[in-house]
């Protein structure tokens, strides 16, 4: 018997409540090779989420190469800036193309004739093309969750120009930033003749000889109101208190992120060892709580950034330790959302430092479920988030441990009122931008609402 669960990612984390408020039919790989009943349990899950739900079923082998391989061996370490651990294998392209005509296929049978498609991510760079290929005519829009590189990196993919022609044919494209807006303008420019573009707004067009392409970004957000109420809740007040009680008269530092290269966790665990060296009043007086969602177990690189990080959370506590302090207290699991809600109340600093993110929906989940606003953000600001919170945040490059050390002292003596002054600003920043404002944003863009 099938058990439908959505995923704990961040894209599904954001465009959910969207679709349970206004509906819609959500088309994705069900996770599982299996489909003997499955569409009667994803149908059975639309009606209790309040939105449809489609599989696109792929097999063992596709899902390795065109999932695990072009995806996240090559789109997802570039669009990082981490080209030299790319894979490019060609056989990886050849899959790509293969499934994203297979999302193609499946969307043009269950789509009508007014039905706008939005089509989001990485993994999908091609479906526009594949469905015009079928001759679907509906209007097109795609939004990039991950950065887009510059030129330079961007130059390293041998299949370049067939991505930026198909990316092309949708009719609006969507990014986090302007300045990913830049890079993949600056890309178009520099690698498809006789393209034209005006880039006085925030949202640019394309001058094609068959259609206007449209090219914006639209900074995404979270459900800021439920979160807030969410965290609000007596429960999670309670836990919220308990996880103090268990740390007294100290400061928890909460990190969470996913396990990735890209999230910086290793530079992280550095800084705060070198906060600890230089900054020994902290010492007893804070507890880095690091929670590690398990991601791409089976990838060897994976499993090596998880042994690293592990390795220096031992050392850390193995040189720092105090009778009745341990300085790290590390979890390698997804923590149910009330869990976390309850840490992010707890936590007086959130240590948020990936090396390169399209957006980092934890920033701005932990300023929402901030309600008793006392709570500090340390950001990198090579997140695109650090667009909109820089002005309560501290930013950090996250690759210079000794200015991040710094940042988690200043955090750390931070008096009462400006610690509610940056707290306040943050959430009536996230408050009037949040993922209704962004999801309204784009399709008043796309002109379908």
């Amino acid at each position: 018997m099938w058990q439908v669960e959505a995923s704990g990612g961040g894209l599904v984390t954001a465009l959910e409540p969207v679709l349970r408020q206004k509906g819609g039919l959500w088309i994705g790989w069900p996770g599982v090779y299996e489909d003997g009943g499955l569409e009667q349990a994803l149908a059975a899950k639309g009606v209790e989420a309040g939105y449809a739900l489609k599989g696109v079923n792929l097999t063992e082998e596709e899902v390795g190469d065109y999932y695990y391989g072009f995806s996240n061996e090559i789109l997802w370490p570039l669009f990082h800036d981490l080209q030299n651990l790319c894979n490019f294998d060609p056989a990886y392209w050849n899959v790509y193309k293969e499934v994203n005509a297979k999302f193609a296929q499946v969307i043009a049978r269950n789509v009508s004739r007014l039905d706008y498609i939005w089509v989001q991510d990485y993994h999908l760079l091609l479906v526009a093309k594949e469905l015009r290929n079928l001759k679907v005519r509906n209007k097109t829009g795609f939004f990039l969750h991950t950065p887009f590189p510059p030129l330079d990196i961007f130059l390293k993919l041998p299949w370049r120009r067939q991505v930026l022609q198909a990316m092309m044919e949708y009719d609006l494209l969507g990014f986090q930033t302007a300045r990913d807006r830049n890079n993949f303008l600056q890309c178009v420019e520099s690698l498809i003749k006789g393209v034209q573009h005006d880039a006085r707004r925030q949202v640019s067009t394309i001058a094609r000889p068959e259609r206007e392409l449209k090219v914006g970004s639209f900074p995404i957000s979270i459900d800021f109101g439920q979160f807030a109420r969410d965290a609000s809740q007596e429960l999670v007040a309670q836990r919220a208190w308990d996880l103090c009680q268990a740390v007294p008269d100290r400061q928890i530092i909460l990190g969470v992120d996913r396990l990735d290269y890209s999230k910086g966790l290793p530079q992280k665990l550095q800084a705060f060892r070198y906060a600890l060296e230089q900054y020994t009043d902290l010492q007893e007086k804070v507890t880095l709580v690091q929670v590690v969602v398990p991601s791409r177990e089976d990838i060897p690189e994976y499993q090596e950034l998880r042994e690293e990080v592990e390795g220096l959370v031992s050392e850390i506590n193995g040189r720092f330790s105090r009778w009745a302090w341990v300085p790290v207290h590390y979890m390698y699991r997804n923590l149910p959302r009330m869990e976390l809600l309850a840490y992010y109340r707890a936590a007086a600093i959130a240590l948020v430092t990936p090396l390169k993110d399209g957006m980092n929906l934890v920033a701005k989940e932990y300023c929402a479920a901030n309600v008793d606003r006392n709570g500090v953000l340390i950001l990198s600001e090579f997140a695109g988030a650090a667009v909109q919170l820089r002005g309560g945040s501290l930013l950090v490059n996250p690759y210079d441990v000794e200015s991040t050390a710094q940042a988690i002292y200043q955090a750390f003596i931070m008096n009462t009122n400006e610690r509610r002054s940056r707290m306040k600003r943050l959430r009536s920043s996230i408050r009037a931008r949040d993922i209704y404002w962004w999801v309204d944003f784009f399709l008043r863009e796309a002109r379908v609402t």
